[in-house]
């Protein structure tokens, strides 16, 4: 890696101060003096900017439980984003695997692994979001064998993906769809008209929210769970 791109993912410098240190002689390599922006990093070797090591942060996974009235975006004037709650060097390399609607909680992947996030949100890829949903009319057991054979939605062409649905009473039910459409748990049960009046996520994938992570707190994912997806 160029040394100057080296001390920006390592540091919060831009590319134009990164390269004002190197030519101050600010940074060294093993502990000499290296002014060219373009010299090439090996494995191995310790970098160091004002006589303090520097290290690129590699890629990061983490789930964060949304509160409501947060925004799944990495930036917004208006609203708290998910991005906000995070007290984390280098906020701004992150972006959610997996959005959430504004009044919807729970489990939020955030990440900086493009490809893994793909993985997470491609319906291709089958990656099932379990969500918990509660209802103003009672459900009827009907339903079940509705959505596993797809249910037809407004302004869309053609079902749903098979969900699995399972209700737990008569207002209450969780919901696996292995999609991501615009509002689609809300739109398929306004479908068979009822409607949704609390939404929650519990996991995607294997990855399940942790019980005792309070709405807006955060921890980074075990290896397992990175490898899971």
């Amino acid at each position: 890696m160029r040394l100057d791109k080296f001390i920006c993912e390592s540091t919060e410098l831009t590319r134009s101060f990164a390269k004002k240190a190197l030519h101050r002689g600010d940074v060294t390599c093993d502990g000499e003096v290296v002014k060219n922006s373009g010299f090439k990093v090996k494995v191995g070797q310790t970098i160091c900017l004002d006589g303090k090591v520097i290290s690129v942060v590699g890629p990061r996974f983490l789930m964060l439980n949304k509160p409501a009235e947060t925004i799944c975006a990495t930036f917004d004037q208006v609203h708290p984003t998910v991005i906000d709650l995070l007290d984390i060097e280098k906020a701004d390399t992150l972006h959610i695997a997996g959005r959430l609607d504004i009044d919807t909680t729970g489990l939020v992947l955030i990440t900086t692994d493009g490809q893994w996030s793909h993985k997470i949100t491609s319906p291709k890829k089958d990656c099932g979001k379990c969500y918990l949903v509660t209802l103003t009319d009672e459900l009827d057991a009907s339903l079940v064998e509705t959505f596993a054979q797809g249910v037809e939605l407004r302004n869309e062409d053609g079902l749903t993906k098979p969900a699995v649905l399972e209700i737990i009473d008569s207002h209450h039910a969780r919901l696996t769809i292995t999609e991501g459409k615009y509002h689609q748990v809300k739109r398929m049960f306004a479908a068979v008209g009822n409607k949704v009046v609390g939404l929650h996520r519990e996991s995607v994938g294997k990855i399940v929210l942790d019980d005792d992570l309070a709405p807006g707190e955060w921890r980074y994912l075990t290896d397992e769970e990175v490898a899971s997806v």
